[in-house]
């Protein structure tokens, strides 16, 4: 009796052992099926995937080089319209440069033909306005000459003021507050000059630029010039029109 050996016998526990190896011996073909299935199935749609992925590359870099060529197209309009603004500009100044040398000749000869009964002296002859693209800003040229046959050089100066209305108030302004920071603004007012024939105020032919306040409603502009030794002459403009 004393080699024996007693165990315990547990049936349910032996049942239950049995139905867990049965149970992992049938997930290893089960494991292999699903993950044959799953392959079979995901795989063409990746496949199929690509191509499309392909595609919308190809269109984007498509896109991509369409828009390169307008800009570059954009680009050589811009230069090409610089170019010819640039050249408008040069054939605008050598135009007023000749004009002005014409004008020069035509007082000269004005002047020396002059009737002896017309008082000989300085003329104030126009004052020249232009409108730009922006409605508050405008480019100007004085005009001046002589009658008679003096050689000695006319010296002086021009006082230019801007008459009209800022809401319901008259108001008067003087050129070199409506010229300051502009590029093309005469250096000072009063306005110095010196000639003998003619004078145009800028010289050479050239404009120069005044801008108006906003709200600035302008009626007339005043010239009034000073020669030592004479009498002021006083001149009016209307506002684009010659009073």
């Amino acid at each position: 009796m004393a080699g024996w050996e007693v165990r315990l016998s547990d049936p349910g526990r032996a049942r239950r052992r049995r139905v867990f190896v049965l149970l992992l011996v049938l997930c290893i073909p089960l494991a292999f099926y699903a993950g044959s299935w799953w392959q079979h199935y995901t795989q063409p749609a990746v496949t199929v995937g690509q191509p499309v992925e392909s595609e919308r590359d190809e269109q984007l870099l498509r896109d991509l080089e369409e828009l390169r060529q307008r800009v570059a197209v954009l680009s050589s309009a811009e230069k090409l319209s610089q170019q010819a603004n640039e050249q408008s500009r040069l054939s605008i100044k050598l135009l007023e440069e000749q004009i002005y040398k014409q004008q020069q000749d035509l007082a000269f000869y004005k002047g020396v033909l002059a009737p002896a009964s017309r008082r000989e002296g300085l003329r104030i002859r126009a004052f020249e306005l232009q409108a730009t693209d922006s409605p508050e800003l405008f480019r100007y040229k004085i005009l001046l000459s002589r009658v008679g046959k003096g050689e000695a050089p006319l010296e002086g100066q021009l006082h230019v003021s801007i008459v009209g209305k800022q809401g319901e108030q008259d108001v008067t302004l003087e050129l070199a507050a409506l010229s300051a920071d502009l590029p093309d603004a005469l250096p000072k007012q009063p306005i110095t000059f010196v000639f003998k024939h003619f004078q145009a105020i800028p010289e050479a032919g050239r404009f120069a630029e005044l801008k108006l306040p906003e709200g600035f409603v302008p009626r007339e502009i005043k010239v009034r010039a000073e020669v030592q030794g004479e009498k002021p002459l006083l001149r009016t403009f209307k506002w684009n029109k010659e009073e």
